[in-house]
């Protein structure tokens, strides 16, 4: 644990010491041969600093989405689609460990069972914040979902911006990626274009 104390300011964080240690000289290392000098000022903790990043951007292997959704499942006869949508996402290409983002959109239709609101955002979370393709990410979310409430039907939709064609490669600042999948009902055409009018339109 390290605990940054001032007068009027305090701030904890909690990290594996042997997992920063590890990846803090393996960065120390990559610095050095990009040519810069890792003793200088303004780059003598940043291995450190790195290190915790990183194990912050990939937290998700730590928890257990599946577990997430059961932890809070009720018993509810509503039979209409429900969605939530808007949610951000940030992740980590695992072709060149650059960032992606945007926003994830997920509905899905009760048979018996309903989720707290609260946990698709966080089973969202808990698979983006790894190593991820979007097509993958967009999957699992779904098969979570299906996995747990058993429900009519499942509907994901991803929009995201990926930093490794926007900084890098083809340079595209303003292409955005879309993926789906379905489920169930969501594959009958009227119920997903019902889905996709809902999360098009801004509700007043």
């Amino acid at each position: 644990m390290i605990l940054n104390k001032t007068k009027n300011y305090e701030k904890t964080e909690q990290y594996d010491s042997e997992t920063t240690d590890i990846l803090a000289a393996n960065y120390r290392n990559i610095i050095e041969n990009l040519g810069e000098d890792v003793n200088r000022e303004g780059l003598e903790k940043t291995p450190e600093r790195v290190a915790k990043a990183m194990q912050f951007l990939t937290h998700g292997y730590d928890l257990d989405p599946l577990e997430i959704l059961k932890s809070a499942l009720f018993t509810e006869n509503h039979s209409q689609m429900i969605v939530v949508k808007d949610i951000e996402i940030y992740s980590m290409c695992e072709h060149h460990m650059l960032p992606f983002f945007g926003k994830a959109h997920v509905a899905y239709i009760p048979n018996g069972k309903i989720v707290g609101l609260s946990k698709i955002p966080r089973i969202v979370d808990a698979y983006a914040r790894r190593m991820q393709v979007q097509e993958r990410l967009t999957d699992q979310i779904k098969n979570c979902i299906q996995e747990a409430l058993e429900p009519l039907g499942v509907a994901v939709v991803i929009e995201a911006q990926h930093m490794c064609m926007q900084m890098r490669g083809i340079q595209k600042q303003n292409s955005f990626t879309t993926t789906s999948s379905f489920t169930g009902a969501f594959e009958k055409n009227k119920t997903r274009k019902e889905f996709i009018s809902l999360i098009s339109n801004k509700l007043s």
